[in-house]
């Protein structure tokens, strides 16, 4: 038995040992904080539990890793010491009842903050003055940062008051705001750079710069949280004492507050984790400290931590679990979104089975294979993500995942342009999943304008199974649609009689009604002014398309995809054999008296909608701006015209009036 134990002892210390290298010297860590806290908790319980087998050299003696041999080695006047942990509210309460029965009082006052997820650092002031700063290092001896941590405007270089102390060592943690964070991640990316797994990460690899000026860049804050030695008087209490650091010049949490036994605790505790994904920093839980210096003494310390102080951990956010498999997903808009099957894990304080993957760019990036074990991270309400592999735990019958070829849906053709990060299916009129889209799209008020069809209403009728695809809409019946809930014979009349008022339309409308992709209104107009029959747009080829104003390589290609898929074909077939229709004098306007002019309409017009107006200027051949230049030919403005009209007086552009307008399209 015993035999056993030492193998388990020396393993857990030789596993720990390897992260500490990688979290504190590489700034790489391969395993999620909570994976690292269950083997730091075994060691702890297996030495508490066989004393024979503990050594001074033991990860569980210590803070932190060594320092790095690039900078210079501080010794700390007073050890800068670890916190023990607490994961719940029965580990809490068990520090609360040892510390009180330790000194002896019915009650204890906390001074409670965020704990910080960044890097420890001391700062050491002589005469006000920032004479070194250090990290934590083993808690004994740190590294010197003192010219990078100068860079940081959140440190003092010079304290300010009257009763600043002679000598004064101040504690804190420095880290990288969210927003820094990912505007340094971003530019990683940009240049081809590996991103920084989370902000403590970024934060560590900032302040181990040799270059100050890298340092100067990366947008690093610090936040003060307690006072090591100090030659002169301070309050006899944690709390004042971090509010004369604050009017000495320190930023300290805004979050801090002092609370009274354990059910007070708790309530900071529940308030701080309902609005942890709100702050601007990352937290992974919440320090409790005594707050009257005078019970910290009487507490004393163990070999590595404080008796009067714990950190009491939020659930994690990340956890290790294995990828049993990788299902792909159509989504409203037709694209295709690989999801991670997992075996089931408790992560973010729900049970995660499944998680996004994002796009095969991803997959391909953090290097995922099926059966892999993965590193899975959920913050909040944020859909669970698979954020990085772990490389030495893959299986040797590992798989690469493989991507299908055509819609998992629909079997229609997947698409998928150069230097798009995303796939899609292509069959949008059929694809059952992207068939509430494609409706939506179909009956909006630029497409066939159908009043009364709105998102939710769609919904409906699709959920009750009235309607497959949109040539359904138009055989659907008063009586069917006065059955549903909130739509009595009257409105169900009313939606009727719009959807067969809306079989009247333009053939530039029908085609924007398809919901081609990256084909809007513009484009649409183009299509038909250059082809002018729906039959011609159908068959024409990828080098015709490409010939068409507003038309270029890529908008071709969507084209020439949707009218290849069959199911498309036939969904086009049946709209027009149910009464889709649009007379000839809208295909073709064979008057362009007014080609070459571009016009601006702005204001409301009476005899008119704006939208009527700008068809009727397009279909005589001229091009309808969204903004004032110097190369508008007018402007037509109506009533409460607005900074359009102000900025064509200000060019000298012609301001027209709306009858003006009515006579240029007579």
């Amino acid at each position: 038995m015993s035999a056993s134990v030492l193998d388990e002892i020396v393993e857990l210390r030789n596993t720990i040992e390897k992260h500490n290298y990688q979290y504190y010297v590489m700034d790489d860590p391969v395993v999620p904080d909570s994976e690292y806290d269950r083997l730091m908790q075994r060691l702890v319980k297996l030495e508490s539990e066989y004393p024979q087998y503990l050594v001074p050299e033991s990860p569980s003696q210590r803070v932190g890793a060594s320092p790095l041999d690039a900078f210079i080695q501080v010794s700390h006047e007073i050890p800068m010491l670890s916190l023990d942990n607490a994961f719940s509210e029965e580990d809490f309460t068990a520090f609360d009842k040892r510390l009180r029965e330790m000194v002896n009082v019915p009650s204890i006052e906390y001074c409670c903050e965020p704990k910080l997820d960044g890097i420890a650092v001391s700062l050491l002031y002589q005469e006000g003055v920032l004479v070194r700063a250090a990290t934590r290092g083993d808690g004994r001896v740190g590294e010197d940062i003192t010219l990078n941590v100068r860079t940081i405007k959140s440190v003092p270089l010079k304290l300010i008051g009257e009763d600043v102390p002679e000598k004064l060592e101040v504690r804190g943690e420095i880290y990288m705001p969210k927003k820094s964070f990912k505007e340094l991640n971003a530019r990683a990316l940009a240049q081809d750079e590996k991103p920084f797994a989370n902000p403590r990460n970024a934060a560590a690899g900032s302040l181990r710069q040799l270059n100050p000026k890298i340092t100067a860049t990366r947008n690093l804050e610090m936040c003060a949280y307690s006072v090591g030695v100090v030659e002169g008087a301070l309050p006899d209490n944690q709390h004042a004492a971090m509010h004369s650091l604050n009017r000495w010049g320190f930023r300290i949490n805004a979050e801090m507050q002092v609370c009274d036994g354990v059910a007070a605790c708790m309530a900071y505790f529940n308030s701080l984790l309902s609005k942890r994904d709100q702050l601007p920093y990352e937290i992974d839980g919440i320090v409790y400290k005594a707050n009257s210096f005078t019970l910290q003494r009487q507490a004393g310390f163990v070999s590595r931590a404080p008796r009067w102080a714990i950190a009491f951990k939020f659930p994690a956010q990340e956890e290790i679990t294995e990828l049993l498999g990788v299902d792909f997903q159509v989504g409203r808009t037709g694209a295709i979104t690989p999801v991670a099957r997992l075996k089931p894990v408790f992560v973010g304080g729900v049970t995660v089975s499944n998680a996004t993957l994002h796009n095969m760019d991803e997959i391909t990036r953090i290097g995922l294979m099926n059966g892999d074990s993965v590193v899975v991270r959920r913050a909040g309400d944020v859909i669970p993500q698979v954020v990085s592999v772990v490389l030495a735990r893959r299986p040797d019958n590992a798989k690469a995942i493989t991507p299908p070829l055509t819609c998992p849906v629909c079997d229609s053709a997947i698409e998928k342009q150069e230097g798009e990060a995303v796939a899609r299916c292509s069959g949008g009129l059929f694809c059952p999943a992207q068939r509430k889209e494609a409706i939506r799209h179909f009956a909006s008020r630029k497409a066939l304008d159908i009043e009364g069809l709105g998102e939710k209403l769609i919904s409906v009728l699709v959920d009750e199974g009235l309607i497959g695809g949109i040539g359904d809409l138009f055989s659907l019946t008063v009586n069917q649609l006065a059955l549903l809930e909130r739509m009595g014979e009257k409105s169900a009349q009313n939606l009727v009689n719009a959807i067969q008022s809306a079989k009247k339309t333009t053939l530039e409308k029908f085609v924007y009604a398809l919901g081609i992709r990256e084909v809007g209104e513009a484009t649409a107009r183009a299509l038909v002014a250059h082809f002018g029959t729906l039959e011609a747009i159908s068959s024409a080829s990828y080098e015709d398309l490409i010939e068409v104003s507003d038309v270029g390589p890529v908008v071709a290609g969507h084209i020439k995809m949707f009218f290849e898929q069959p199911h498309n074909l036939e969904t086009v077939a049946a709209l027009l054999k149910n009464g889709i229709y649009w007379p000839d004098t809208t295909r073709h306007d064979t008057v362009k008296s007014l080609q070459g002019n571009t016009y601006v309409l702005t204001g409301t017009l009476v005899t008119m909608t704006r939208d009527e107006a700008k068809e009727r200027l397009i279909g005589k051949g001229a091009k309808v701006s969204g903004s004032v230049s110097t190369k508008t030919t007018a402007v037509f403005a109506g009533e409460a015209a607005g900074s359009k009209l102000a900025k064509a007086e200000s060019l000298g552009v012609p301001i027209l009036d709306e009858e003006a307008l009515i006579k240029i399209l007579a």
